[in-house]
């Protein structure tokens, strides 16, 4: 599994938690995971690589 990858699956594990009611003090966890998946998108950018 690519780093890529990982952060894509990073970003929706997020996103999921995000969505049940819990409670979490200063921190988005969706925010967490739109700028996790929004960094597995450009991954290949940042590195250099191509996908």
């Amino acid at each position: 599994m690519t780093f890529q990858a990982v952060l894509y699956v990073i970003a929706v594990i997020l996103l999921i938690l995000a969505a049940l009611p819990i409670g979490t003090r200063g921190v988005s966890l969706a925010l967490l995971g739109a700028a996790s998946a929004l960094l597995a998108y450009a991954w290949p950018t940042i590195t250099g690589s191509e996908a």
